[in-house]
């Protein structure tokens, strides 16, 4: 993605019956990944596979807010993104602070189990990019939607790698290095979110001033 991120010019705000068909798609497919990502992480004992799992688990509420203030006013739809970002990064942190745990353990994933989930949590977030693709440069609370999309196909490609580095290598260190590159994606993540949606809040606010 560029650096314009910033940008104040006017943006689309997500009101189209296709954007809003296309955020029903991803709830569901987000919820039902969740669901069997986790199951699977507990299993396997695999921390890359659990932090998808939260990450698939956050973009299912990232999803449903902006379903939700579509037709709000700037402010609302703002104010969501703000929550958003902010909740991807305590995502992350969770993910950091997990994983520094996990070197103390060093218990091996199954690599097994890593590949066959990770590979099905591909094909859900790419279906998942591709229902959003269109409406990627939208407003902080259109554009949320867009980064978590892209950052959870990321992941599950890093994971697909990091499966291949257990069954190489026998140790769980591909695993670990995996999560903490994937919470660095929310962190990010975070970041940008919360930067457009300031930048968009302080544009609201000086029209205020303004009137």
């Amino acid at each position: 993605m560029n650096g314009s991120c910033c940008d104040q010019g006017p943006k689309f705000d997500g009101t189209s019956p296709g954007f809003r068909r296309a955020l029903w798609a991803v709830i569901a497919i987000n919820a039902s990944m969740f669901v069997v990502e986790l199951s699977a992480g507990i299993a396997a004992d695999s921390k890359a596979l659990q932090a998808d799992a939260l990450d698939f688990l956050g973009d299912t509420a990232t999803y449903a807010i902006s379903l939700y203030v579509i037709g709000h006013s700037l402010l609302w739809r703002t104010r969501a993104a703000l929550f958003k970002g902010v909740t991807l990064g305590g995502l992350g942190l969770w993910v950091l602070g997990s994983t520094v745990y996990q070197v103390f353990v060093l218990k091996v994933p199954e690599a097994a189990v890593m590949g066959v989930v990770g590979f099905m949590a591909l094909v859900a977030n790419l279906i998942s990019v591709l229902l959003l693709l269109k409406y990627r440069d939208g407003d902080a609370n259109v554009r949320s939607v867009w980064l978590c999309s892209r950052n959870d196909a990321i992941g599950n490609i890093a994971v697909l790698l990091a499966a291949s580095g257990i069954w190489v290598s026998g140790t769980a260190w591909p695993d670990l290095i995996v999560a903490g590159i994937m919470a660095s994606l929310f962190l990010r993540g975070a970041v940008q979110i919360i930067r457009q949606a300031m930048g968009e809040l302080h544009h609201v606010n000086s029209h205020a001033a303004a009137e």
